[in-house]
């Protein structure tokens, strides 16, 4: 059964109703109330000719407006509300709560790409979705990008207060860290002078491509273009530059901090054709060292974030069947991921990786890290197509490459670090500083310090296991 955390990630269009019955803002009270009445419904729009609404009637609106004031030939503009609220079809159901909440409104249209209704979300049917404990701090998710990044960490607080899972809990940062993409990118093609010259699909990698981006994740993303002709590459491609350094910056000003190694769409690396996209991929595998390894690990994890899907699915094929004609690409990303060690000492204690006379224990790079590169690499081997880390294990074991037992270890240790990293963060932030990935093991409970050493544990075999196998097959 789907968590009510899950839940909250999907598309509005997942939870929408059909739409409403919609009638010009000229036609008289009498037939919006029969068109009412005739569908069942409680609320009617007001649309322009081309469908797109410009206002609405509720039961409300006949209950304090129409009743004993209005006559039935009044037009339905002198009842109706303006301006709509509305949300997308693809706005995370997350959004359209916290907004129906907030201006406690019972009915929201959900439109399209062109502004034309296709849909209807109704508050109790939309709050159905969560649970109660939930509900009150979705409200603070109502505000401009920034605020809702910020509000992110608060939310998280008091939800693991409340006894939701660090893995529930990571999910819903990291959908909400998806769909502010997703709308920043919107605003900017709103802002253009022209739409897109061709087709694109944007790309998410990196932790926001496997869904387990945590409270300050940089970024990664790129941009899949439809093929055109040679000649109009410069035209083209002027207008994606210009697109994607407003979005990268307007991402940065959001809470997403530009990626250091410059894994953006901004950069033309991450900016191509499908067919570009490939040729990059076989040069990777060719050349099999330094910036080409490190790249593969990033990019390796992308999905679609906005557009359409299929280019992304159609380069995921691409890239397998890149892989098992030159699967010493894995062979090499194994041997350079294998030299990430695990956050325990020769005796079993805590490594140190803190500078200076500190003592904690980096839990990102020393144990998550290991754990999704190996996933990562036996996944791409066994040609799944997941890239979030509990299904490529659950895909592993279904495939019969990990046992089902190992895949539970592996699944609880995954659980396990997302915790404790998750819980450190937050204190980072409470006490004033910058969410990081050093773990105070030393201040942890007994029970969650064994907890966490077998998590380790689990994660070095697993590792150990996996690149010598994927390294050992090919050289």
């Amino acid at each position: 059964m789907e968590s009510p955390a899950a839940a909250l990630v999907h598309a509005v269009a997942r939870a929408m109703a059909p739409p409403p019955p919609a009638l010009p803002p000229s036609a008289p009270l009498r037939d919006a109330l029969a068109a009412m009445a005739a569908a069942g419904a409680s609320c009617v729009l007001a649309v322009d000719g081309a469908g797109r609404p410009l206002g609405i009637l509720t039961e409300r609106d006949v209950a304090r407006r129409v009743a004993f004031r209005l006559g039935p030939e009044d037009p339905l503009a002198a009842a109706m509300t303006v301006p709509v609220a509305a949300c997308a079809a693809g706005d995370g159901l997350w959004r359209a709560i916290a907004l129906l909440r907030a201006r406690g409104l019972r009915h929201m249209p959900v439109l399209d790409e062109d502004g034309r209704c296709i849909g209807l979300l109704a508050r109790d049917a939309a709050m159905a979705a969560a649970s109660g404990r939930l509900l009150t701090h979705l409200d603070a998710l109502d505000g401009e990008d920034a605020a809702v990044k910020r509000a992110q960490a608060g939310v998280a607080t008091a939800l693991l207060a409340e006894g939701l899972a660090a893995e529930e809990v990571v999910g819903l940062v990291s959908g909400i860290n998806a769909d502010l993409h997703r709308r920043v990118l919107n605003r900017v093609l709103a802002g253009q002078d022209a739409p897109p010259p061709v087709p694109f699909t944007m790309l998410l990698m990196g932790s926001l491509g496997r869904g387990e981006s945590l409270l300050r994740p940089d970024q990664d993303n790129g941009f899949i273009l439809a093929d055109h002709p040679d000649a109009d590459h410069a035209a083209v491609d002027a207008w994606f530059r210009r697109v994607a350094e407003a979005w990268c910056r307007a991402l940065d000003a959001a809470g997403f901090p530009l990626c250091k190694g410059g894994v953006m769409a901004m950069n033309p690396l991450w900016r191509k054709t499908a067919a570009q996209w490939a040729a990059q991929f076989g040069i990777w595998a060719q050349r099999r060292s330094g910036a080409a390894l490190l790249f593969a690990d990033i990019a390796f994890d992308f999905r679609a974030g906005w557009g359409d899907p299929a280019p992304a699915q159609a380069l995921r094929a691409t890239l397998s069947a890149i892989l098992a004609r030159q699967p010493a690409l894995l062979a090499a990303l194994a041997a350079q991921d294998s030299r990430i060690g695990v956050g325990l000492t020769l005796f079993g204690g805590f490594a140190d990786d803190e500078p200076g006379p500190g003592t904690r224990t980096d839990l990102k790079l020393h144990g998550l890290m290991p754990l999704v590169a190996a996933a990562r690499v036996a996944a791409l081997r066994a040609g799944i197509a997941e890239t979030g880390t509990p299904a490529r294990l659950a895909g592993l074991a279904a495939a019969g490459a990990l046992s089902a037992e190992e895949a539970r270890r592996l699944r609880l240790a995954f659980a396990t670090l997302l915790d404790a990293l998750l819980r450190q963060q937050l204190a980072d932030l409470g006490a004033g500083g910058v969410p990081g990935s050093l773990v105070d093991t030393a201040a942890l409970p007994p029970d969650a310090r064994q907890r966490l050493k077998e998590a380790l544990r689990a994660v070095r075999g697993f590792a150990r296991t996996t690149f010598a196998d994927a390294a050992g097959r090919v050289w």
